[in-house]
């Protein structure tokens, strides 16, 4: 990764460019360990995944004290792998409110565990959570 294309976050890190911006929160913050890694030895992506849905859940749950339940994650793309070791950032931001429902925008980002200077995208989502009662079905999202 190039250095010369890093910026500064709002926690004083670096991140690669592009990264989120200062409407962004840090929901989490993790270090991988050994129990997280597929087959290949680098961390299974189904690990991200939960963190990710944890950090846009996180998000959501700012805008009314109800229950929310997942239904639906846009498109996840691997760019890079993430290692035994690296810490993960995942970055949240509300994208749109709806009746029932909100959308949020999860960045993630890991800093790798031998290389603290090498900071990488590992992948980003857009989620949506629907605000339900506690028969599940959904009720307006109050803010």
């Amino acid at each position: 990764m190039d250095n010369k294309s890093l910026d500064q976050d709002r926690d004083g890190l670096e991140w690669p460019e592009g990264s989120p911006s200062g409407e962004d929160d840090l929901a989490i913050r993790v270090s991988l360990m050994p129990r997280d890694t597929n087959p290949s030895g680098t961390i299974f992506g189904g690990v991200i995944l939960s963190y990710l849905d944890t950090a846009g859940g996180i998000e959501a749950h700012k805008h009314a004290p109800q229950r929310f339940v997942t239904v639906a994650m846009k498109e996840v793309v691997f760019h890079e792998p993430v290692f035994v070791g690296d810490v993960v950032s995942f970055y949240a931001r509300t994208l749109r409110v709806g009746r029932t429902s909100v959308t949020v925008k999860v960045e993630v980002f890991a800093e790798r565990y031998r290389k603290k200077h090498e900071k990488v995208r590992v992948t980003e989502a857009e989620v949506t959570y629907v605000c339900v009662d506690d028969n599940w079905r959904p009720i307006p999202v109050r803010g």
